[in-house]
C-alpha cells in the first residue's frame, strides 16, 4: 500500500479498508521494528520491576490492586474481547468516571490493539451514538451508573457487536455483558499482538471552547512521549498521585500512565473539593494536577483547615491560566510548590512553569518541555522580534498530525510539521512563553485589538469577584463591545461602576469594558477548565 494510506491508517484520517497483502505488509514492518514505544509495554514491565507494590486505589469502591494483579486482569480483557470476535484495529468505546476500571480498559486496548473511544459523561446519548456511529465502534464498555445513556447511546449501531457492564449496582440489561464474569472465564496469558508505535492508540475530542469538539486520533507513539513532563515535574518512586481530572481525556491518561511508568501509587477520585482533601491527607499524597477551578473551590472549603497537607510537594495547573488570588491562595494554603504547563489536547504539554521558573518569571507559563519546540508568528508565519504578540504554534511527538475526518480544519490546524495552537503569546529572548489570549478572543472595538485575557487579569483580583470571563458583543459603534461577564463571591455585590472605574485606572481606555454583567452562577467550561465563551456570547447577545 501506499505510504500515504498507511499514514491515513496509523493517524485515523479517513476509512481506509486493507487487503490481506497490505495487512501483512504492515506487520512485516511493525516485527521488523525494534524497542516500539507501544503502551502495553508499560504495564508488562511494571509488573515485573514492582510486582505487588499497591498501583491503584479507587476512592469510589474502595478496591486497592498492586501492579502483577492489574496485568493479569488487563491481559484477561484482552482475550476475553477476542473471543467476543473484536478484532485488532476495531474500535471499542469505554464510558466510565474515575475509577480501575478505566485503567483496565486503556491498557487492555493498547495490548489488544485496538482503537479506544473514551466517551465523556457529560455528553447527551446522541452525541455519544454520533461518535460511535462516525469510528464504527464494535464494542461498549460503560459503568452501570451510565447505564440509561450508554443503551440509549448504542441503539441503531449496525457496528456494535458486544456491550459490557461493571459497577456496583450489579444490574444487567438484556444483551449488557457483566465485566466481571467475563475477564474470569478468560486467562491471564500476555496476548500475542504486534502492536506497532505509530498505531492508532485511541480517538479523543477537543476541549470544545469555540464550539463543536472535534474529533482526534492519538497514536502510541504520540502517548508514550509523556516522559518529558515527569522529568520536568521529577517525579520520583516515592511520589503518591492523585487524579482528579476526569479520565476520559488525554491529562487524566497521561497520569495514569506515569504513575505506571514510574511504579507510584494512584489515587483516583471523581472531583469534590472536599473529598479530594481528604484524599490528599489520608492517602499522604505528594502530586495532583488540578485546574484553577478546582484549587478555587478547594481553597473556598469551610473544611480545609482541618486536612494536613502537608505531603503535597507539588501542585501542577492546566488547562486555563491560572489567576493570581488562586495561585497566591494555593501556595499559601495548599502547596508551596506549584507548576504550570501549557499545551492542547492535540499536542499534550509544550512548556512548563517550575517553581525556580516562576522566581524569573511569574506571569510565564514557562519554557519549553525536553522535545518540544515554540514559536510566536505573525499572519504571513514569520516569528515575531522578542517581547511582540503573535500566533503560538508549536511542535513535539506528543501532537497528533490530523483531525478525523475533518480535512478542512487539519489543513487550517497541523502545517508543515507545526500545530497552530489558535493561542496568542509572546516570548523573551530567554524562551519564556507568555499567553495574551485566544485568537478567537482577540476583541476588535473602534478598531482596536483588545486580548481579553488583559482585561480578566485585571478584573479576577478585585474584591468580591469570583471568576470572569470578558467577551465582545456585536455593537453598531464599536464594532465589538468589550464586556466582561463576571461571578461574585457568595454574598458578594458588584458594582459596575467600580469594576469600569478600576479598569480605567490599569488599562488604557478602548480596553475597559463597556459593560460588566453579574451572572450569579459558574461560567460554562469545559472539563479542562476553559471557559466556553461562545455560550456567553449566545447568551448575551441579544440582551446586548
Amino acid at each position: 500500500m501506499s505510504d500515504l494510506a498507511l499514514w491515513e491508517v496509523r493517524n485515523g484520517v479517513g476509512h481506509v479498508a486493507l487487503n490481506q497483502s497490505e495487512r501483512g505488509n504492515m506487520t512485516q514492518r511493525a516485527h521488523s521494528a525494534l524497542n516500539e514505544l507501544v503502551i502495553g509495554s508499560i504495564l508488562t514491565t511494571a509488573a515485573h520491576r514492582y510486582g505487588d507494590n499497591e498501583a491503584f486505589f479507587c476512592s469510589t469502591t474502595g478496591r486497592r490492586i498492586g501492579f502483577k494483579a492489574l496485568n493479569a486482569r488487563c491481559n484477561r480483557l484482552v482475550n476475553a474481547l477476542q473471543t467476543q470476535g473484536l478484532q485488532q484495529g476495531e474500535c471499542i468505546a469505554f464510558l466510565a468516571s474515575n475509577r480501575t476500571e478505566m485503567v483496565e480498559i486503556y491498557f487492555a486496548l493498547a495490548k489488544g490493539g485496538y482503537i479506544g473511544m473514551p466517551l465523556n459523561y457529560r455528553l447527551a446519548p446522541g452525541e455519544m451514538h454520533a461518535l460511535m456511529k462516525d469510528v464504527n465502534a464494535a464494542g461498549l464498555l460503560f459503568e452501570d451508573k451510565f447505564a440509561d445513556a450508554a443503551l440509549q447511546a448504542c441503539t441503531s449501531l449496525p457496528s456494535l457487536r458486544t456491550r459490557v457492564s461493571f459497577g456496583e449496582s450489579g444490574l444487567r440489561a438484556t444483551g449488557v455483558q457483566d465485566y466481571e464474569a467475563l475477564i474470569a472465564q478468560a486467562n491471564a496469558d500476555e496476548p500475542s499482538v504486534v502492536v506497532h508505535e505509530h498505531d492508532p492508540y485511541y480517538y479523543n475530542l477537543t476541549s470544545g471552547t469555540t464550539g463543536t469538539p472535534k474529533c482526534y486520533v492519538i497514536s502510541h507513539y504520540n502517548n508514550a512521549s509523556l516522559s518529558n513532563m515527569s522529568m520536568a515535574l521529577d517525579i520520583t518512586s516515592q511520589d503518591v498521585v492523585l487524579t482528579v481530572i476526569p479520565m476520559y481525556g488525554r491529562i487524566g491518561f497521561l497520569w495514569m500512565a506515569i504513575s505506571v511508568m514510574y511504579g507510584i501509587r494512584n489515587v483516583l477520585v471523581n472531583f469534590a473539593p472536599d473529598e479530594a482533601l481528604h484524599l490528599i491527607a489520608q492517602e499522604r499524597v505528594t502530586v495532583s494536577n488540578l485546574v484553577p477551578t478546582m484549587a478555587a473551590m478547594m481553597l473556598a472549603s469551610a473544611k480545609l483547615p482541618k486536612y494536613d497537607l502537608s505531603s503535597l510537594r507539588a501542585l501542577v495547573f492546566a488547562g486555563s491560566l491560572l489567576p493570581a488570588p488562586v495561585r497566591e491562595g494555593s501556595i499559601a494554603k495548599l502547596c508551596p510548590q506549584l507548576y504550570e504547563y501549557y499545551g492542547m489536547q492535540e499536542s499534550s504539554a509544550l512548556v512548563m512553569s517550575t517553581p525556580a521558573d516562576r522566581k524569573l518569571r511569574a506571569d510565564s507559563v514557562g519554557r519549553t518541555l525536553l522535545f518540544c519546540e515554540v514559536r510566536v508568528v505573525d499572519v504571513d508565519g514569520n516569528d515575531m522580534p522578542h517581547g511582540e504578540v503573535g500566533a503560538i504554534m508549536g511542535r513535539t511527538p506528543g501532537a497528533v498530525v490530523a483531525y478525523y475526518n475533518n480535512p478542512e480544519k487539519s489543513a487550517e490546524t497541523f502545517v508543515n510539521g507545526w500545530l497552530h495552537t489558535g493561542d496568542l503569546g509572546s516570548l523573551d529572548e530567554e524562551g519564556f512563553l507568555f499567553i495574551k489570549g485566544r485568537l478567537k478572543d482577540l476583541i476588535v472595538t473602534g478598531g482596536q485589538n483588545v486580548h481579553a485575557g488583559e482585561v480578566e487579569e485585571a478584573i479576577i483580583g478585585l474584591p468580591g469577584v469570583a471568576d470572569c470571563a470578558v467577551i465582545g458583543l456585536n455593537d453598531p459603534l464599536w464594532g465589538e463591545a468589550v464586556t466582561a461577564v463576571v461571578v461574585p463571591q457568595p454574598g458578594a455585590q458588584i458594582d459596575e461602576a467600580a469594576v469600569i472605574a478600576h479598569c480605567k485606572q490599569t488599562l488604557a481606555g478602548f480596553k475597559t469594558p463597556k459593560r460588566v454583567i453579574t451572572q450569579p452562577d459558574a461560567l460554562p467550561r469545559t472539563p479542562t477548565g476553559k471557559v466556553q465563551k461562545f455560550l456567553l456570547v449566545r447568551k448575551f447577545e441579544s440582551t446586548h
